[in-house]
């Protein structure tokens, strides 16, 4: 393995940032090692040191070190998960594919995880351009938006940075939800546990976060389903918000309390959260998808429902 070098010769490349382009075509190396050889300097640009945050220019000339990759191994994925995908697609143009994405797919590959949706999705169309505009945890279903290419990504994020973008979500929580509890703005943090797990917690030095909640529907005092609008994006903020809040979300083990989780109505369900509507602004169109709420999570509603009238 050598050093190799790569010149930025194609406009669609002008403005990405270093990290991103770098983990696009180090096809199967962790972000985690993209971020440790962009903090090393190894990676440098016209024979500099760079922050994973600068962005390329039009004939920069990039040195990436040595390092594993997996790019010459196919991105493996079964008949069923291409069938998956294929019906979960909600809306599709030259620029933009959404998609409702299935509760336990990850989005992207990761240290723990070869392939996700992304790396699924460009070898099933063959677009190695395909890009994730957002996020969703991997236990969260719902709306996912991918641009086909890179002015597509730069404009939609560009309204995310605005927060011009409405996200809405359904999620069922434990208890009766108080109808006063409208709005909730708490400050979030990240942090590393002991085991090194990336979570998010309240803290006063975060970052400032702002769920909107509405009541749908209760299923007696057992729980309540609600609406849940953003008004900003932060890491598992719905999750963390609601669990702050006293009634965190049923089948959440990362933020239900210890003492909560032997509550029979948060076993044997997957995350309730579901990604329902996407609105994103663009210059010449504006992108509003809904995406239903899946089977499962409408099933364990009626038999919550079913439960507490019982």
């Amino acid at each position: 393995m050598a050093v190799s070098y790569v010149n930025i010769n194609d406009q669609q490349d002008v403005g990405q940032r270093a990290d991103n382009y770098l983990m696009r075509i180090l096809k199967g190396v962790p972000r985690q090692h993209v971020y440790r050889i962009l903090r090393r300097g190894e990676v440098r640009v016209n024979g500099g040191r760079i922050k994973a945050s600068y962005r390329l220019q039009l004939h920069d000339r990039i040195r990436i070190p040595p390092v594993r990759t997996r790019q010459e191994m196919p991105v493996q994925y079964s008949e069923r998960t291409a069938r998956l995908l294929k019906e979960a697609v909600l809306f599709e143009d030259e620029d933009y594919m959404v998609i409702n994405k299935p509760a336990g797919m990850a989005v992207h590959g990761g240290s723990s995880i070869s392939s996700g949706v992304v790396e699924i999705l460009r070898e099933m169309t063959g677009n190695r351009r395909l890009e994730l505009v957002h996020r969703l945890d991997r236990d969260t279903s719902g709306a996912l938006a991918l641009a086909k290419k890179r002015s597509a990504l730069v404009a939609a994020q560009e309204q995310f940075r605005a927060r011009t973008v409405k996200k809405i979500y359904q999620v069922f929580v434990a208890g009766v939800w108080p109808r006063a509890a409208r709005v909730v703005q708490l400050k979030l943090q990240r942090y590393e546990t002991s085991w090194g797990e990336r979570r998010v917690r309240v803290d006063s030095h975060g970052q400032t976060a702002r769920t909107d909640f509405s009541i749908l529907d209760m299923a007696g005092t057992r729980a309540t389903r609600l609406q849940a609008t953003l008004h900003t994006g932060r890491t598992h903020q719905i999750r963390v918000h609601a669990s702050a809040s006293g009634h965190p979300i049923l089948g959440d083990d990362k933020y239900t309390p210890a003492a909560d989780k032997q509550d029979a109505s948060s076993t044997n369900l997957r995350l309730c959260l579901h990604a329902c509507k996407l609105t994103i602004p663009l210059a010449h169109q504006v992108l509003k998808v809904s995406a239903p709420v899946p089977e499962d999570m409408e099933q364990a509603w009626l038999q919550l429902k079913h439960s507490a009238e019982g």
